[in-house]
């Protein structure tokens, strides 16, 4: 059985689908689905999607991408993250693809966005699911100033949809933090990402589609869902030398350890 630990199951692409969605998955021997959160606009529709289906799971947070958010109070997000069904706060973290620091300190409103969620994740005990985009170093400060490693109190967590290199990869290690590999991984032009794949530990290792984006190949530019997760850890398996069999039960395993529920 597969686990996606990163989903985005409340988009508008699968409003019309989600029964068809879900059987795919089953058929895909997808067990479980983390479907994550990056509004607080949205997280009311996305903790009654997660109600309705005892296989899917929720986080809690608002995306550092968008700038126009109704930004998250400590408060706030400890109160969502109370809901059971939610299992991790975030998605956070850095993004300085589309925000780029033209002007000393412009991007200070993200990282305090950050700094407030590695704050939640510490008072719930809830891991965190961090985005970073050209923005590792400063991700990785962050985390290590607001004490998000578990060897100095904190949660830790999954460096989601990981595209850095092995220096990043071995710091987040070195934080306690879990790395997620998703369609990207199978890319023709993903070499680099596919060594590093081969040398993370493999109770670190989790697999995820980001659905509905970065379908992997064979799908690639096609709209992406949980059933396809096997296709990554497929791909996991060839570069590990391992069979696909060990890719899913590893990382099932790993996925039960750090958000502690299936």
């Amino acid at each position: 059985m597969y686990i996606d630990s990163h989903c985005h199951l409340d988009s508008k692409e699968f409003a019309a689908q989600m029964p068809a969605v879900l059987e795919r998955m089953r058929a895909a021997a997808v067990s479980h689905a983390l479907c994550i959160n990056v509004s607080l606009e949205s997280f009311g529709a996305l903790a009654e999607l997660v109600k309705a289906h005892d296989n899917l799971y929720a986080t809690v947070g608002v995306h550092p991408e968008d700038r126009e958010a109704q930004e998250p109070t400590l408060e706030r997000l400890c109160e969502l993250a109370a809901d059971p069904k939610v299992l991790g706060i975030g998605e956070t973290g850095l993004d300085y693809y589309w925000h780029k620091e033209e002007v000393p300190g412009a991007l200070d409103w993200q990282r305090e966005r950050f700094r407030v969620h590695i704050r939640a994740a510490r008072q719930t005990g809830k891991p965190l699911v961090v985005h970073t985009r050209n923005a590792a170093a400063d991700t990785l400060r962050l985390l290590d100033e607001e004490g998000a490693s578990p060897a100095r109190g904190g949660p830790g967590g999954v460096m989601h949809c990981f595209t850095e290199d092995s220096a990043t990869a071995e710091a987040a290690l070195g934080l306690g933090f879990y790395i997620s590999f998703s369609g990207i991984v199978t890319f023709k032009n993903a070499a680099a990402l596919r060594d590093v794949a081969a040398r993370v530990p493999a109770d670190r290792l989790l697999i995820e589609t980001d659905a509905p984006y970065l379908a992997p190949a064979p799908y690639r530019g096609k709209t992406n869902e949980p059933s396809y997760v096997p296709y990554v850890a497929a791909e996991l398996a060839r570069v590990r030398q391992v069979d696909v069999a060990t890719i899913a039960a590893q990382t099932t395993e790993n996925f039960c350890r750090l958000f502690g529920s299936r």
